[in-house]
């Protein structure tokens, strides 16, 4: 927050506290929590907040809060509700990154529980006869997935960083499923436009559907028994009921009964990874994110030392020549990102060099300020020597300054529409973020190169970017979103909107976003962008193409070091900020 936005804060709840004196109340001033001439506000919380896509996974982690949990408890508290409640993205069979700062330690770490491609994968998996990728095999087939490691990711946090219990943190989650949960317009939704892919499986269609096959309207009753005793089985035996026991043995017969690829001994083998986090700074705040194989926080850094050789604030918050510049930027980084990022256990990754302020510098010098440049004649500019976008998000801070940004997914909502019969949950398709052919677009649109290709026990490449900001070595800021590769721009809009703008949480979620990514040559764009800078947009040269859904769905906490501000972004109903106001003693 700006010095001078913090001063006008001052001056409003002293106003306010004038005005209510004056009309006979006896109250204390108020700290200067918000200006309440903004158009959007967050949830203001004392002893800690958790902001999920889904309220009650949300309630859930506030409560282990309130019981004196601390962040990471919260967070994988919230992480296993979210596989009952949010059962499109939320999930057992997919995987992703945990990005905490642990206050105590003075240290962040990166958890990577990404999914691994099963020992018999190989780079012409989904290549037919024909010679072109078959993307049915790569989507909608059992060979889609990849071993899974939400499970193993959520413990190695829980048993490493966390001070209950995974038995406590999962009873929760275990009730949902055990109880059943009251479906919400949103996830009835949700299951109906899933309804014809969920059909196709047996298991998935007895799990989210009627006996006759159509989705469960609002405020049904959800009961998933096969999910609870899968839960209940994990939360007393460990990750090794998932990986070795007999939620293993449910996964290796459903791969045996549809030619799918993993084996007993892909699963045994899965491994979380703890990483080295990828830092950077941005006018004097630093930005610690995801390292690969999630190029998000490669690429954040990267456009942010762009960005920072402009004055921004100056050229007006979503102005065309404001605009321009972060296309041309973003531009820029997904051609990098197709080139250079993969899995760093199997690929030289250039992160010193992408993330430098001399790369930036370069790239910054071949931006024509006046006309856009077409994406066929920007490529890869290291001289280096011989994800529907169903994915969700959720942040976590306690009352000692612990902070978790967590993001995971099945690829695409509800993965492949696949699921483990007996075991109650989904498979992802993940395997469809590998680069199936170079040159060869994903599902997303996004082209990668032979960095990306598919390999046995490889992870694939991934545009989640759980992130941290901090400010003097204090954290300020923890956001993150889901959306395939709208991510990463969702993501660095929102630090531009709090640092150079000096918007609240709740101002920054709601503002219109912009998203490039290299190929295809394309600006997408969301409503609430003014005509007349659309009109000079496309006079420089731009694609403008009205993006057909959401850009992004953040999640995000900031703090001004007393109080904490939360945020659920509105782009999708459901999901809930929760403030936690005192701790139980």
């Amino acid at each position: 927050m700006k010095p001078e936005h913090g001063h006008r804060l001052r001056l409003l709840a002293l106003s306010c506290w004038l005005v209510l004196g004056l009309a006979g109340r006896a109250l204390a001033a108020p700290p200067p929590i918000i200006d309440y001439a903004d158009r959007f506000h967050p949830v203001v919380g004392a002893a800690g907040m958790v902001v999920s896509q889904e309220a009650v996974a949300s309630r859930v982690g506030a409560d282990i809060l309130a019981r004196g949990g601390n962040a990471v408890d919260a967070a994988v508290a919230t992480g296993f509700a979210l596989t009952v409640t949010l059962p499109q993205a939320g999930n057992l069979g997919g995987g992703g990154f945990m990005l905490a700062h642990l206050k105590e330690q003075n240290q962040t770490i990166a958890i990577d529980y990404r999914e691994v491609a099963p020992r018999a994968a190989h780079r012409d998996l989904f290549v037919g006869a024909n010679g072109a990728v078959d993307p049915e095999l790569a989507r909608f087939s059992h060979r889609s997935a990849g071993v899974p490691g939400t499970v193993a990711g959520l413990a190695l946090a829980q048993k490493k960083y966390g001070t209950l219990s995974l038995a406590e943190v999962m009873a929760p989650a275990i009730a949902l499923a055990e109880k059943g949960i009251r479906v919400t317009r949103p996830l009835a939704f949700s299951l109906g436009e899933a309804a014809s892919r969920l059909r196709k499986s047996s298991a998935a269609a007895g799990y989210y559907l009627l006996p006759g096959g159509e989705p469960p309207p609002p405020g049904h009753r959800l009961q998933q028994p096969d999910l609870a005793r899968t839960l209940r089985q994990i939360a007393t035996q460990g990750p090794q009921a998932f990986y070795t026991g007999a939620v293993a043995a449910q996964i290796v017969a459903e791969m045996k009964a549809h030619d799918g690829l993993i084996t007993a001994q892909d699963l045994a083998e899965y491994q979380p990874v703890e990483r080295a986090p990828v830092t950077g700074t941005y006018r004097g705040y630093q930005v610690v994110a995801m390292p690969p194989p999630s190029s998000g926080g490669v690429h954040l850094i990267q456009m942010l030392n762009v960005l920072e050789g402009w004055n921004l604030a100056a050229l007006g918050h979503n102005s065309a020549a404001y605009l321009h510049r972060l296309i041309e930027t973003m531009r820029r980084a997904y051609a990098d990102r197709g080139e250079y990022l993969g899995d760093p256990d199997f690929v030289a990754v250039p992160v010193t060099e992408l993330t430098s302020k001399d790369h930036a510098a370069r790239l910054r010098a071949s931006i024509d300020l006046t006309h856009a440049t077409p994406s066929s004649a920007v490529a890869p500019t290291l001289k280096l020597p011989a994800e529907s976008p169903q994915t969700t998000h959720f942040s976590v801070w306690d009352a000692k300054g612990n902070v978790v940004s967590n993001t995971y997914t099945l690829n695409f909502s509800y993965g492949s529409g696949i699921a483990v019969a007996g075991a109650g949950f989904l498979l992802n398709n993940e395997m469809d973020d590998f680069s199936a052919q170079p040159g060869v677009p994903n599902a997303y649109g996004l082209v990668g190169g032979s960095a990306n290709a598919i390999e046995a026990r490889k992870r694939p490449l991934s545009s989640m970017t759980p992130t941290i900001l901090f400010k003097d070595g204090k954290p300020i800021l923890a956001t993150g979103s889901p959306g395939g590769p709208v991510i990463i721009t969702a993501v660095l809009q929102i630090v531009l909107n709090v640092v150079d703008f000096g918007m609240n949480v709740a101002d920054a979620a709601a503002q219109p976003r912009i998203h490039h990514q290299w190929q295809p040559d394309q600006v997408f764009y969301e409503t609430g962008l003014s005509p007349d800078t659309l009109t000079l947009l496309s006079g420089m040269g731009h694609t403008l193409v009205r993006s057909p859904r959401v850009l992004g769905r953040t999640q995000t906490i900031g703090s001004d070091g007393t109080l904490l501000y939360g945020a659920n972004d509105t782009r999708w109903p459901g999901g809930e900020a929760v403030a936690v106001e005192a701790i139980a003693r």
